[in-house]
């Protein structure tokens, strides 16, 4: 997915005032305003590298002079010790923007990373991973960004842009076929449709009701395989709940068709990465 250029400066405008407010004061009282000077960045573990244009935009919007030059491209795999890119410019603006830039960077990578590993995993099998809207509050395009760089797929980015009926959806309308009855009746155009089940009974509903994605949510992986069974092929299947890398392939193994993992962005380990001054 391409991120709208907009967002991301509006995004890194919103960073550096809640970092630098007033200004950056131990930059400023030791550093001379038009000393000059080159860093770069280093990678201190294994990782997929994500977020690198998002990066040179911080820098930029200090010094738009700035040089920036990347060693790795986005979604390459890298080796601890790697230098990943290196930006030349203003030494009070590369000092003030390295904790932004690497924040953004390091968690980034660290998604696309965590991403990678739920990719690999899979494969053998026909499943697909998807990520959620387990994001961190303003920071939805870049996690999403991530995941898609780590090989992952997005699912939707909001509220806007899918019917989505989860279970308190179902429980305010009184059921599955309430909920998907009143999403017909209201839209104006023809129009997605997943909901979400827990119970096999629920499953039968949906699939009565002709919707286009049945979430299997929090199924145990025996109800979940009689789930897809019962479905066959009627609709698309997504795994929700209590993914992780160990009961990956079990969840795969039960013939669904997408595995959405909300812990990709809502409990990511950010990648190590250091930003180093040259002499």
């Amino acid at each position: 997915m391409a991120i709208d250029k907009n967002i991301i400066q509006n995004i890194i405008t919103a960073a550096l005032r809640e970092d630098i407010q007033s200004g950056d004061i131990t930059t400023n009282l030791i550093i001379p305003s038009g000393q000059k000077a080159k860093a770069y960045f280093l990678a201190k573990e294994n990782g997929i590298i994500a977020g690198l244009p998002v990066a040179k935009e911080v820098f930029k919007k200090l010094d738009n002079e700035i040089l920036w030059k990347s060693f790795v491209k986005e979604g390459n795999h890298v080796q601890t010790g790697t230098k990943i890119a290196e930006v030349k410019g203003n030494l009070r603006a590369l000092l003030s923007c390295e904790r932004t830039a690497l924040n953004i960077l390091q968690r980034m990578s660290g998604i696309a990373t965590a991403t990678s590993m739920y990719v690999d995993e899979l494969k053998n099998t026909t499943a697909t991973i998807l990520d959620t809207r387990k994001t961190a509050p303003g920071l939805r395009l870049l996690d999403k960004y991530a995941v898609k760089t780590g090989g992952g797929k997005n699912h939707r980015i909001g509220l806007f842009d899918m019917v989505l009926i989860k279970d308190n959806h179902i429980k305010a309308a009184g059921s599955i076929t309430n909920a998907v009855s009143k999403i017909r009746i209201g839209s104006k155009k023809k129009i997605k449709i997943e909901v979400e089940t827990r119970t096999l009974d629920e499953v039968h509903e949906a699939i009565n009701c002709k919707v286009d994605i049945i979430i299997l949510d929090n199924m145990p992986v025996k109800m979940m395989r009689d789930a897809v069974k019962i479905i066959n092929g009627k609709t698309k299947t997504e795994a929700s709940g209590n993914v992780n890398l160990k009961t990956l392939k079990k969840i795969a193994g039960t013939g669904v068709d997408y595995i959405s993992v909300g812990a990709l962005t809502h409990s990511v380990k950010a990648l190590d990465i250091s930003m180093k001054m040259e002499n």
